[in-house]
């Protein structure tokens, strides 16, 4: 699995690698939040909360020579092809804030599909440390609820068949709403047309949905998240 990362100028790393990236300088309006220490506070946070998941994957991805940063963290907790995921980003060159997303990964392919809204601390303050940890515990508390709701919504999109008309309907959509791209339309297509996994050859919501979450890997990181909820909930909503 080549992991849900930026392919627009970015790259995917380890997690020591974040701590290689130099932390900008703290002024009396502008608190910089090392990508590092981000990483690990989530990763404790997360695994006190989610007790009963076990992690089976971290991710990470770097963009604009370090300044920009997006990552995830698995966690399984029953056998079956998703596993609840928290999204997260940061920035130094302040081109975009905090921001925490729950949703889910899926196995076959380790695309992300997120689900509600977003979370978000809007602004690097002297607080942010504590308002950051406050956050993110709340989001964990609702991130199960959230999790079975994504898995509900698969289970009714592997019952809606389509043909390629309506799959196509659906793409110009997409696009047309700024979704997806002109380059990732033709990602989209051609995953549709010609399956990469076998688990998505039948011809449904559900294969389509996961074409476009293949095309949204290559999303840049300042948007990556608001495009799959954006995603998410216009095909739920179709």
């Amino acid at each position: 699995m080549d992991g849900f990362m930026m392919h627009a100028g970015g790259k995917e790393v380890k997690r020591e690698e974040l701590d290689l990236i130099p932390l900008p300088d703290e002024s009396d309006t502008y608190k910089p939040v090392s990508h590092f220490h981000l990483a690990n506070k989530l990763l404790t946070v997360s695994q006190v909360i989610l007790r009963d998941y076990m992690l089976v994957g971290e991710h990470y991805g770097l963009a604009r020579n370090g300044n920009q940063m997006f990552a995830y963290f698995k966690f399984l907790k029953d056998q079956g092809e998703m596993a609840l995921s928290l999204a997260f980003r940061n920035s130094y060159d302040r081109s975009m804030s905090i921001g925490l997303a729950v949703g889910a990964s899926v196995f076959v392919c380790d695309n992300l599909a997120l689900q509600g809204e977003i979370v978000v601390l809007k602004k690097h303050t002297k607080n942010i440390w504590m308002a950051l940890e406050n956050t993110c515990i709340q989001t964990l508390y609702k991130s199960q609820d959230c999790f079975r709701k994504i898995v509900d919504d698969s289970h009714v999109m592997k019952t809606r068949e389509l043909e390629d008309i309506d799959a196509f309907k659906i793409m110009g959509l997409l696009y047309g709403r700024d979704i997806l791209s002109p380059r990732q339309l033709t990602v989209v297509k051609a995953e549709w047309l010609k399956p990469s996994h076998a688990q998505f050859e039948p011809r449904n919501m559900w294969s389509l949905y996961n074409a476009c979450t293949e095309a949204l890997k290559s999303s840049p990181p300042l948007n990556v998240m608001e495009r799959h909820v954006q995603l998410h909930n216009t095909i739920i909503d179709l």
